[in-house]
């Protein structure tokens, strides 16, 4: 019984995220769409590389250097998420492969994929925090929910704007944030004498690197290709706003 509301909260967390893909049921205008998915894709962007830069890197480095020297910290620190760049760079390249004419479906999967990776060690962290203090479990649920309200924007967009189908955008919006719950059954079951803050914050930096590239490599360019400048400042205002007001709240 004890596990049953670690494992809700992780849950809910995980699954928030597809509270963002319900944008994609907003009734936009023909002439608007261009402008709807800029707008979209700047925020995502926006989104992934503060997480990055304001919480994944700068936490996981402190936690760290508090168990290893300087020098050993910066070094596991690059290595990690040279990882993660290099991950991204070879996927990218596998789904060129089986997939040449829709940039902006590639751009939905290659999302999906790097914040699966990111709502893992998420959903682990979640899951070991409530295990061990319900309060302190509930407020890392709560912050991770708001945040992946957005992420999940950018998946479902894309996806829905390149195939047409509500059900693949939701579909594929559902499979990120079960990510979550799952790396919760994943840790009781086989992790939970292995995993260590210092194992999560690897994951997490090498998470970073995947969200970084990815957004500089993909997101902005596809936002780029409509030319709508003033909705991609927009774009990354907002994205900046969120990130912010989450770790406000």
């Amino acid at each position: 019984m004890k596990i049953l509301i670690p494992l809700l909260i992780s849950s809910i967390a995980g699954l928030s995220t597809v509270l963002g893909a319900l944008v994609i049921f907003f009734k936009i205008k023909k002439q608007n769409i261009s402008k709807f998915i800029t707008f979209c894709l700047s925020f995502s962007l926006s989104v992934m590389i503060c997480i990055s830069i304001t919480d994944l890197i700068p936490n996981s480095t402190l936690i760290l250097y508090s168990r290893y020297n300087l020098f050993k910290c910066i070094i596991i620190c690059l290595i990690s998420f040279l990882i993660g760049v290099i991950s991204i760079n070879l996927i990218n390249k596998k789904i060129k492969k089986y997939n040449n004419s829709n940039n902006l479906y590639k751009v939905g999967i290659l999302s999906m994929l790097a914040l699966m990776l990111h709502n893992l060690p998420e959903g682990v962290a979640t899951f070991m925090s409530a295990y061990k203090d319900v309060s302190l479990g509930i407020s890392l649920g709560i912050a991770i929910m708001l945040h992946n309200i957005p992420e999940g924007i950018s998946i479902a967009v894309p996806i829905y704007y390149a195939t047409g189908s509500y059900w693949q955008a939701i579909k594929k919006t559902l499979i990120s944030g079960l990510a979550e719950p799952l790396g919760a059954v994943l840790a009781y079951i086989f992790l939970s004498k292995f995993i260590t803050n210092s194992l999560i914050s690897i994951i997490l930096i090498f998470v970073a690197g995947i969200m970084i590239t990815l957004s500089i490599n993909e997101l902005l360019p596809e936002a780029l290709k409509y030319k709508k400048d003033r909705y991609i400042v927009w774009g990354l205002l907002g994205g900046i706003i969120i990130v912010l007001l989450t770790h406000i709240v």
